[in-house]
């Protein structure tokens, strides 16, 4: 069986320097983590891949909100996978629905064609689809790596029985990844339930402001922020490691 791995969602460059440190496997590198995530900056990504070891995948999404994009907002996502090819990223994490719940196959192809050579994550819009067996298919056969999702439900250990059936059902063909409210208390639980081999966490903690003048005119726009905890990415490996021996060894070098 092969060893787990630990995928954590950074949105800067100093969050995904301090997953690394913590032991993770892979950062998926993001903008606005608490919007759900966004694509990040050129700047970010440039040197989050000169600074990284470890694999970096891009979150292609041009926006918050639905997962419902037009002709535009796709261009804007080739763009990006463009530009992540261009610097060496070994993957993107992306994915499109029709309005009606479905994954927008001709549209996620391009996206697909257009990232060939990285690794393709299709991202949780998967939680947003109407039928998620056919929805599966359809990313299977897109030809995309990995799906995460939590199941369709608030967070992975809840979405845990829907989550081994696509396991069950996906065999071999693609990889289930569960993320969606993973912490150091229940990464071993998520394991057992869902059979999963790789989990996607954010690892996050709240950062008070820096500022010693935030100013009154203008609330929340000086306030706290949050980035990735090297102690707690620390904890999950240590959890999926008791749970697992073989558990939680890091990617090394910049292979998908």
């Amino acid at each position: 069986m092969s060893a787990a791995l630990l995928e954590i969602a950074a949105h800067s460059v100093a969050s995904a320097l301090a997953a690394e440190a913590g032991g993770a496997s892979r950062v998926e590198l993001c903008a606005a983590l608490e919007l759900g995530g966004v694509t990040s900056s050129h700047a970010t990504i440039a040197l989050a891949r000169e600074r990284l070891r470890i694999p970096v995948h891009v979150l292609i999404r041009p926006r918050p909100g639905d997962f419902v994009f037009d002709d535009l907002e796709c261009e804007t996502m080739l763009r990006d996978i463009e530009r992540c090819k261009a610097l060496g990223c070994s993957g993107v994490v992306t994915g499109v629905l029709t309005p009606a719940g479905d994954v927008d196959v001709p549209r996620c192809r391009a996206l697909v064609d257009a990232a060939r050579g990285m690794s393709v994550t299709f991202h949780r819009a998967f939680d947003f689809a109407r039928d998620p067996e056919r929805a599966l298919e359809a990313i299977i056969a897109l030809g995309c790596d990995r799906l995460l999702t939590s199941g369709q439900a608030a967070d992975a250990l809840s979405g845990a029985p829907l989550i081994r059936g696509l396991v069950e059902r996906a065999g071999a063909r693609i990889a289930l990844m569960p993320g969606g409210g993973i912490t150091p208390h229940n990464i071993a639980a998520v394991a057992a339930a869902t059979g999963a081999r790789e989990f996607h966490a954010s690892a996050k903690v709240c950062r008070p402001s820096a500022t010693h003048h935030p100013g009154t005119a203008l609330p929340g726009l000086a306030g706290e922020t949050w980035h990735t905890s090297e102690p707690e990415v620390r904890a999950m490996i240590a959890a999926l490691r008791a749970a697992s021996p073989t558990a939680a060894i890091p990617e090394r070098g910049r292979t998908p």
